[in-house]
Parts: C-alpha cells; structure tokens; sequence
C-alpha cells in the first residue's frame, strides 16, 4: 500500500516532513517486526521503551479477549470497582517495599505525572502546610508532556512555544545533589512539596545516575521533609532489573510513577504507588478529603487484564532480573561502537538502556545526523529511536547474546554507510 500523504498528526514529529514518508510497521513476534512491505527489522527499542515481553504475545490477547467478553471496562470512580482493577492494584501494591502501599490507576506515563504532582501538593494542603507546592526537578529529565510533565520536564526543547507553564517548579543539575540541596535552601523547606527523580534519565539522553547519587537525594528529601518521587515509567518492570527500578539502589520513594512495562505496551495503562505514609491522610478518616482527579479509563477492566497477563509473564519467565542480568553485556558489545568516528560515547551499565551519543563536531556540522543515522541503521535491518544527539537502545527483555551482536552490527553498518555517503567525491 503506497501513502502519498496522510491524516494522522504524528507526535514529537515535523508533519511537513513525514507527510507522505511514512514507516509503516505492520506485525511484530518476539524482538522482530515487520513493515507493510515485509521487510523484517529487530526492534532495538522495544518501541518507545516499553515492549519489555517482546511482540505477539498470545497469552495477553487471550486474557483481554476473555476479559472483554465478560465486562470489557467499567468506571471505578466513586465506590465502583471491577475484579482485575482490584486485583492489579494489590498485586502492584504488594511489589512495593513496605506494606499499606495504594495504587492509583491512570491511563499512561503523562497522567500518571500529573496525578503524583497534585497528590504531592494535596498531601501538604491536607496536613496544613498551604505554602509546600514547590516541585523540583531535572535538567535532561522527561516527564512527559501533559501541563506538569511539561512544566517538569528538563529538556528545554520540549518546553518552548507553549507560554507559561506550571508555576512553582524547577529544575538542577541532573547529577548534581549538591544542586538539589542548594535549590531546597534556595526556594526553602517549608515551601517544597517534592523532588521528582527517573532512576536512568531516558529521553534526555540515557544518562545512569552517578554512584551513590540515587542515595544521595533521597536523603536530601528525607532531611528536608519534601516528598521523593520515583518516575519509574520508562525504569521498571524489568528494565533496571528490579520491578520499578528504585530498589536496586535501597531507597523507598514517596510515590512511583508507572507505566509503559506494567502492560509491555500492549494496551495503554499507567499509575502511581503511593506509600502508606503519603496515602494515610487521604484514607483514613471519611469526610476528611475527596481527591478530585482522575481519568475516565483509570482501572480499565480490559487494559488491567493485559497487565495481570503480562505481570505472569515477567514472573513465570524470570524476565525482571534478566534485566539486570543482561546490563554489562548490553554495554560491553555495543562499548566498540565509542571508537567509530561519528560516536562520541556510549552510556549505559545500569539496566537494559544504552545510550550512544553521537560526535559533537559531526553534530555541529550536520543538523539532523542523529535522524538520519537511526533511518541508515533502520536501512540496516535494526530500529533504534534517536534523541537528540543520542541513539537509543532498550530491546525487549527477551533478547538473546546473538540478537544484542545484531543490534551492534547494524549500527556500526548505518554510521559507516553515512560517512561514505558524506565523503567527498574525488
């Protein structure tokens, strides 16, 4: 089928460009997909991070199916509820540190930000602290792109053009927690609602956390009475090879954000864990708050289905430790690729996320490379998703040594490929 143009609106993508230059893909199994012309591709980024069981899955098909034939979805607002809807939320409770965990149900990563965001600041207002709704952040962080997770959101790109955003958020240095101490002192404790952290910073470019830095802040947070949240949306379920990431580090955030691998993608869901001390006041006396929020899909009947039907799968096939597991040798055969001379560094070591960073000079000299190098390693048989001046790689969880050696011989085939095409012609 040939597209000369199209009618849908593509997200984080120039329209004038794309229009009738589509890739369509048409069908995926296992860590391989396919275009509508058939051409097979090994899916390097586990689409936008969160394919974590790998593609065409038939056991979560057939849970949704089952579950749709028998109540495809019903609003759990009020004192409504469905079976999977309660039974994901105190499965996902019960993957929480400490007992008395809540689970607040979204409709994705986005949601799943504003709704930590608001219930960061209510948390305050309902324990007569009026003045904490300061929300601090990182430079580099993605926090997807609703009002606050814009608003929070370090990469400066994805905030112009829009006008005033959130009011009462900043952000520090991303490995920096002196920088987070200095911005508490700076705005001041008694005015600071939280710190919102991602375990690995993914789009801003794959950037580990420095040694002992995770730890750092968290105590930082503790010390100054401000809440520590955890945007696990693209770090967990398998990707840090824990279940949201945090725990790899020994530290009990606040409140987790969730999303992307708590379905594998397969239908959109997202959430917040709440620990029992921010969820106390809100749960424990009636007529004291109604949480005013919430999204008309939260607890999706159909789409908790999917994530019980992939939960088992993570468990049954040991695929949140291979997360870990696989980390070093991810890093090790891709490490090579630093010596090509279009690569800067490569970044990686902590999960199944690897950054590979391309020349600052070759960047410089050429608007646009690090596209044009994804769709010559694509040329290639491999899709990785590119970020600014970085290339991304998070394969499904399933991968195997030969198909990592793939993904590394793909890329090195791509970058040569566009330096012969920029070589001048004798």
């Amino acid at each position: 089928m040939e597209h000369s143009d199209t009618s849908l609106w593509h997200p984080f993508s120039d329209m004038a460009a794309v229009r009738g230059n589509e890739f369509v893909v048409s069908r995926g199994e296992g860590v391989w997909l396919w275009d509508e012309h058939g051409n097979r591709y090994l899916d390097g980024s586990a689409s936008l991070w969160y394919c974590n069981v790998g593609h065409g899955r038939r056991e979560i098909a057939e849970a949704v199916r089952q579950q749709m034939e028998q109540l495809e979805a019903w609003s759990i607002f009020g004192d409504t509820a469905t079976p999977p809807a309660l039974e994901l939320a105190t499965r996902l409770a019960g993957l929480y540190p400490r007992d008395g965990a809540k689970v607040f149900l979204t409709s994705g990563g986005g949601d799943a930000i504003d709704t930590a965001a608001k219930l960061a600041r209510l948390y305050w207002q309902v324990l007569g602290h009026p003045d904490r709704l300061h929300i601090i952040s990182r430079n580099a962080a993605y926090h997807g792109t609703m009002a606050f997770g814009t608003s929070l959101g370090g990469i400066e790109a994805n905030r112009v053009g829009y006008g005033p955003l959130v009011s009462s958020t900043s952000q520090v240095h991303w490995e920096s927690p002196e920088a987070l101490r200095d911005e508490l002192e700076r705005v001041g404790h008694e005015r600071v609602a939280a710190f919102f952290m991602e375990p690995v910073i993914g789009a801003g470019g794959v950037l580990p956390p420095p040694e002992g830095y995770v730890q750092a802040v968290a105590k930082i947070c503790s010390d100054a009475g401000a809440l520590f949240v955890c945007d696990s949306v693209i770090c967990g379920f398998g990707r840090l090879g824990t279940w949201f990431g945090f725990e790899r580090f020994g530290v009990e955030p606040d409140l987790v954000t969730f999303a992307k691998g708590v379905t594998s993608g397969y239908l959109p869901l997202g959430g917040v864990i709440v620990s029992d001390r921010v969820a106390e006041p809100f749960w424990s006396e009636p007529g004291r708050v109604v949480v005013r929020h919430g999204q008309t899909y939260s607890g999706h009947a159909a789409v908790c289905a999917a994530a019980l039907a992939n939960i088992d799968i993570l468990e049954r096939e040991r695929l949140v430790p291979r997360g870990r597991d696989l980390e070093g040798e991810l890093l090790s055969r891709l490490a090579p690729l630093a010596d090509h001379p279009l690569v800067g560094e490569v970044r990686g070591g902590t999960g199944m996320l690897v950054g590979i960073a391309l020349d600052r000079d070759a960047l410089a000299s050429e608007p646009g490379l690090t596209a044009k190098a994804s769709a010559s390693i694509r040329s290639h048989g491999v899709i990785l998703r590119a970020l600014g001046e970085t290339l991304a790689v998070s394969p499904p969880l399933t991968i195997s040594s030969s198909e990592i050696d793939l993904i590394r011989d793909a890329v090195r085939a791509g970058l040569d490929a566009l330096v012969e095409s920029r070589a001048p012609v004798a």
